[in-house]
């Protein structure tokens, strides 16, 4: 097995959950979306969740630090779908003529984070810097609006260019869908990175594609990625989605698999052809190369979708060995719970599994590796980072305090026609700004 100290140290960079968490029901092919669309959701149980989750993983050991939300509702793409007047005017309008429009201008989803990039380490780059490319999401409307807020805050973050380059997203097309790290794993052994994209639709060719749901990942878009991050020859492996997957709701990757340094656990549908990927990885890899697969059988893929024990983070320990954190829906679920337990007394790197509770995020579809951009850095780079985002016990404590002074304990539907709700996020988005040195990266600041 390869030795934790071997390894750079990787970061998870999670996204805090916006003022704005609701429940839209917007994303097709995200079957825990659909089902709870409507309901009322909880913004300040929605943020201090994930931060638990981000202090509960730093307590282990993992290295942790945070990205901000996005200011909604987004009123400038309103705007420009021909609302005018005030922000408020605007807001109150929309609501009144396009209501399922103001809705996708008001999406938390940034709180994603794992969309928000794909990245590259600097071992496995032609200059050895790392490299951040920006997803353009050009699947879902809602999500093609986190583009420049998410540009604007890596180049922030990341803009020592000594040390980092942060790409701008592929234009915005079906023909070049880029969903980020949600269907890119990294993995590492004997001092190496290798890259798996995962794809799911090939627009020149002919092939296998999901019947039911759309695929969001193109097979173009992750070659130009992988070009963009300047990856050393042989550090890349291009791969297929099942189609059959994605019509069960694996609309990204990390929804039926998972893997960190020379570790992947995986689900019978993730991939076309698994025993050939499986040969190809631990052929680039080595012999320590370790895989737990998911039978149908083992695991029904309609169980592996509700409770989502594959999109677990799979973290390094300090004293070596990997844990898997997963949601409390794995540990609920029967099926899904005896995998994970038959995966931590396995001949794999796996030496524990914890659970942690991210209900408001599951319920619009996201597990805890949805909360996460995975950043491998070294010293050198950590220290060179242009923002108070590393997660320590002081940063911590404000912002819970900013969570609960900020946030609304509940919001319906027809709360997202109050203007006030814009005037609360901006209000909070503002003094973050502040707590996390970021300067003045939303355009409402400036």
């Amino acid at each position: 097995m390869t030795e934790a100290a071997e390894c750079l140290p990787e970061f998870n960079f999670d996204g805090l959950v916006g003022p704005t968490h609701n429940y839209a029901g917007l994303a097709l092919g995200n079957t825990a979306s659909l089902k709870h669309g409507g309901q009322v959701s909880s913004p300040k149980q929605a943020a201090l969740q994930g931060l638990e989750k981000m202090w509960q993983l730093a307590q282990l050991g993992v290295p942790q630090a945070v990205l901000p939300p996005q200011p909604r509702p987004d009123v400038t793409t309103l705007r420009a779908f021909g609302f005018r007047g005030s922000d408020g005017e605007v807001v109150r309008r929309a609501a009144a003529d396009a209501p399922t429009l103001l809705a996708r201008c008001t999406s938390a989803s940034s709180m994603w984070t794992a969309n928000a990039a794909t990245v590259a380490p600097s071992p496995d780059t032609e200059d050895e810097r790392l490299h951040l490319v920006v997803a353009n999401l050009a699947s879902m409307f809602h999500r093609q609006l986190e583009a420049p807020t998410t540009l604007s805050v890596l180049r922030r973050i990341f803009g020592d260019e000594r040390h980092f380059a942060v790409h701008a997203p592929l234009t915005c097309s079906t023909v070049y869908g880029d969903e980020g790290a949600a269907n890119h794993t990294r993995f590492e052994a004997r001092g190496q990175g290798l890259h798996l994209f995962a794809w799911g639709h090939d627009p020149d060719a002919r092939g296998s594609a999901p019947k039911v749901h759309p695929a969001r990942q193109s097979r173009q878009a992750s070659h130009a990625v992988a070009r963009l991050l300047q990856l050393k020859p042989d550090r890349a492996v291009f791969w297929q989605q099942n189609p059959d997957g994605i019509d069960a709701g694996s609309f990204h990757t990390d929804v039926l698999a998972v893997g960190s340094r020379d570790f992947l656990m995986l689900h019978e549908l993730a991939f076309l052809e698994t025993p050939t990927l499986l040969q190809t990885l631990k052929q680039r890899l080595g012999d320590g190369f370790r895989y737990e697969l998911a039978s149908s059988a083992e695991l029904p893929v309609a169980d592996a979708v509700s409770s989502y024990p594959f999109n677990s983070q799979v973290v390094a320990l300090p004293g070596g060995g990997l844990c898997i954190v997963a949601p409390t829906e794995a540990e609920q679920n029967a099926a899904a719970h005896r995998f994970l337990q038959r995966v931590a007394a396995g001949d794999n790197p796996v030496t524990r599994v914890e659970y942690l509770d991210v209900r408001q995020s599951m319920s619009n579809g996201g597990g805890p590796a949805c909360l996460r951009l995975r950043v491998a850095m070294t010293d050198e780079q950590r220290a060179a980072l242009g923002a108070r985002v590393v997660l320590d016990r002081p940063l911590y404590d404000e912002l819970r305090t900013w969570i609960e002074t900020h946030y609304r304990d509940e919001l319906r539907p027809a709360d997202l026609a109050d203007p006030k709700l814009l005037i609360e996020c901006h209000t909070a988005l503002d003094e973050l700004t502040t707590i996390l040195d970021l300067g003045s990266v939303y355009a409402f600041q400036r």
